[in-house]
């Protein structure tokens, strides 16, 4: 089937919802070298899921090639949003079949709105291959590339009660001592979020690698820890 009518469908509802006065701030807000088309977030969104609809994709291997088209050709950083928002769409969603593509993104977008978008993506793994998942994650939390440091230390978020806490505090421990702002950032993100289902480990955890946190990321994890 011909990936062509559904990318050509995103790239031109992209540009019909275009706004030039609201694209220079949006560039200038995430310092991106790549152009915004001015299109919000939650619009990109809506517009990559009645592409989809309107032209549905059988196999993950064209919605790959798909997604890689968006990404890899984008002119405009709206068209990465929408492929990152195909991903969360079947016959994407749980398919450990797309890590080395999450690394892709990861690697290659290089900054926090990719990554975190990303993070959802992950969390699906992890509910549909807890075993698998975390063999990646922990290979993730050990690499040269901060932004996979930080997908790793983030794959959690939004679990709540289905953390694996043990697995976040070992993906955590490799980077207690990060001076990257984004790690420590991550690191009190995760670490704050979970605090909402067990505050008395997060606030152990915290106490225990007191001498090691940036203060960055204790004021994170702690501040909704009474």
């Amino acid at each position: 089937m011909s990936v062509a009518p559904l990318v050509s469908a995103i790239r031109d509802a992209l540009a019909d919802a275009a706004d030039a006065e609201r694209a220079p701030g949006m560039q200038a807000y995430m310092k991106s070298a790549m152009p915004f088309r001015g299109v919000p977030v939650p619009r990109v969104r809506t517009i990559a899921r009645a592409a989809a609809r309107d032209h549905p994709l059988l196999t993950l291997d064209d919605l790959q090639t798909a997604v890689r088209m968006l990404w890899d050709e984008a002119g405009f950083r709206e068209e990465r949003y929408a492929a990152s928002q195909l991903l969360a769409s079947e016959p994407a969603a749980g398919r450990l079949e797309l890590v080395p593509l999450h690394e892709h993104f990861a690697t290659t977008g290089a900054w926090w709105d990719h990554v975190d978008d990303l993070a959802h993506r992950i969390a699906d793994l992890h509910d549909a291959h807890p075993v698998e998942t975390a063999v990646v994650v922990l290979r993730w939390s050990t690499a040269d590339d901060l932004w996979l440091r930080r997908l790793a230390i983030l794959s959690q978020l939004g679990r709540k009660d289905r953390v694996d806490r043990r697995l976040l505090g070992d993906v955590i421990e490799p980077n207690v001592d990060d001076t990257e702002f984004f790690v420590r950032k991550a690191i009190g993100w995760a670490l704050r979020e979970y605090a909402r289902v067990d505050p008395d480990w997060v606030r152990s955890f915290v106490e225990t690698h007191a001498d090691r946190l940036s203060g960055l990321t204790r004021r994170e994890a702690l501040k909704h820890v009474g």
